[in-house]
């Protein structure tokens, strides 16, 4: 099978028609999870695409924040269960950067039983991560940056896929010009757009540190990437958001831009 973008949720924090962004790349029978929500909708979204957690060793938290970081007590509890019913081989890895391992593990601790933690460091391993550092995750060589967030520390990353292409996750804020090293040269950009240039004054993406669809496009324009996905989104018009982000992005953006809904899959 094709490497492929499983996207779960498509969503910013406070969306409530969608579910917060987050997604896995599939390598062959495998799964890369890059964050998990805000809650347990993790669990429904990954049995509709048919992604087993049985398949997942892999997850990268970016950051802190409640719409990223919730739902990985939910994935904890379930490959946990999983693990002590021998349900689940080898162990679970989780990357983030160094401040969040205590983060992770205390909210565990505080809402799910002992039995389920005393599996940390034992067959659920933390891997802190450092700014350019490079991990091997399933067949890639995943190297993580520091976005430069100007809110909670947030790190994202970039790998070069099985077909040579590169792919760049650059968080949910804007681009920081630390960064154009990372995102630059990368056929595949994903990208936060919270809403739509022509709608700033009624959402104040600005106000809140994030982009509008114009931004993002402009910025993919202007280091030629070939492919842009933009969720991080709000979610008042999702029946016509794929359309009305599409059209605005035209304006400024020639490439493969992808508005996708949650659950969709895209074929990298």
């Amino acid at each position: 099978m094709e490497e492929t973008l499983y996207v779960l949720g498509t969503g910013n924090a406070q969306a409530v028609n969608c579910y917060n962004t987050c997604f896995a790349l599939r390598e062959k029978d495998e799964y890369f999870l890059v964050d998990a929500g805000g809650g347990n909708g993790i669990l429904k979204i990954l049995d509709e695409m048919e992604i087993p957690l049985s398949r997942i060793h892999h997850v990268f938290v970016t950051h802190e924040h409640s719409d990223h970081i919730l739902g990985m007590v939910w994935i904890v509890r379930m490959i946990a269960t999983a693990m002590r019913k021998g349900g689940y081989e080898g162990t679970l890895s989780i990357y983030c950067h160094d401040g969040l391992v205590d983060t992770i593990k205390t909210l565990c601790r505080l809402t799910i039983q002992k039995k389920f933690c005393d599996l940390f460091d034992e067959r659920i391993l933390f891997y802190p991560v450092r700014d350019g550092e490079t991990k091997r995750i399933l067949d890639y060589d995943v190297t993580f940056f520091d976005i430069r967030s100007t809110k909670a520390r947030q790190f994202g990353f970039t790998t070069v896929l099985q077909n040579g292409r590169r792919l760049t996750c650059a968080g949910d804020e804007p681009f920081n010009p630390d960064c154009r090293r990372y995102v630059e040269g990368s056929h595949w950009l994903l990208h936060e757009a919270f809403c739509l240039y022509g709608d700033r004054d009624r959402f104040k993406p600005y106000e809140k540190h994030h982009s509008t669809v114009r931004e993002a496009c402009i910025l993919a324009q202007e280091l030629k990437i070939p492919s842009l996905v933009l969720w991080h989104t709000e979610d008042k018009d999702l029946p016509h958001r794929k359309e009305r982000y599409t059209k605005e992005g035209r304006e400024f953006y020639s490439g493969n831009l992808y508005v996708p809904d949650d659950k969709e899959r895209i074929v990298l």
